[in-house]
């Protein structure tokens, strides 16, 4: 199960995401589900079917997770290889 102590961990595809802040303000505000993810960027279906690829390290994201609760990630964290991602130590910063 997908905790906020975990989601770093996991597969973040298919999950609810929203960009809450950007250094480009175009992109704040979208909102759907993940659909693909590299290591540089994050593919986000809106519910339109539109897709918008965006950068990680120039946004925060707010992921929801199937109990309810919001996670706030701070792109540049999540910015390796999603491979990569489960080998990693990352720091307590919630």
């Amino acid at each position: 199960m997908i905790t906020p102590q975990n989601i770093f961990r996991h597969e973040l595809i298919g999950l609810p995401v929203e960009v809450a802040e950007s250094s480009h303000k175009g992109f704040e505000g979208i909102k759907g589900k993940v659909v693909d993810e590299t290591k540089n960027t994050i593919k986000i279906e809106d519910d339109n079917g539109n897709e918008k690829i965006i950068p990680k390290k120039e946004v925060t994201l707010h992921f929801k997770l199937s109990d309810g609760s919001k996670v706030e990630i701070d792109g540049k964290i999540i910015a390796i290889r999603p491979e990569d991602r489960i080998k990693k130590r990352f720091r307590k910063n919630w």
